[in-house]
């Protein structure tokens, strides 16, 4: 968030529960995942920027993941994550979507307008937990997953499935 962010977003974003102002940028409070929102400056009208830090595979799991199950596992995330938008109550038109490995991460992006405040806020929420909730579907059984994939895994077998969602 800059000093440039118009007021009435961040009442919305203020209003949204599960979103907190923190050292100067919207986090969402209610997943497991780093998340970020920031507000740009777009043409005519604010672009948000949704950021999603999710651990790769190797870096989810005590063992080894072979090159081709990392990469496969990678490819299938990003076209799951290319189908967000779908998931909000609203249309929306993605200005970006970018999957960036950053070392043991990967860093995921999208970018939106929206005129309204308030729904700028919980396509925003929605992105968040979508991004959870996509990566813990594409979970592969047969490996040991470390935190915090591994309590992901254990709230939805608690929900009264068995084993890893899908």
């Amino acid at each position: 968030m800059t000093e440039e962010t118009p007021e009435e977003i961040v009442r919305a974003f203020e209003r949204t529960d599960g979103i907190e102002l923190e050292e100067g940028t919207f986090r969402v409070t209610t997943t497991a995942f780093e998340s970020t929102v920031e507000i740009e400056d777009g043409e005519g009208k604010p672009t948000y920027v949704v950021t999603v830090m999710v651990p790769t595979l190797d870096a989810a799991t005590t063992g080894e993941v072979g090159p081709t199950v990392a990469r496969d596992w990678r490819e299938t995330l990003e076209r799951r994550l290319a189908e967000a938008p779908k998931a909000t109550r609203a249309t929306v038109k993605l200005d970006g979507l970018k999957v960036e490995e950053k070392g043991n991460e990967l860093e995921i992006q999208f970018a939106y307008g929206a005129s309204n405040p308030r729904r700028g806020a919980d396509i925003a929420k929605t992105f968040v937990e979508y991004v959870e909730g996509t990566y813990v579907e594409g979970i592969i059984p047969g490996y040991e997953y470390t935190s915090p994939v591994d309590s992901l895994l254990s709230d939805a077998s608690q929900s009264g499935e068995s084993g890893t969602p899908l």
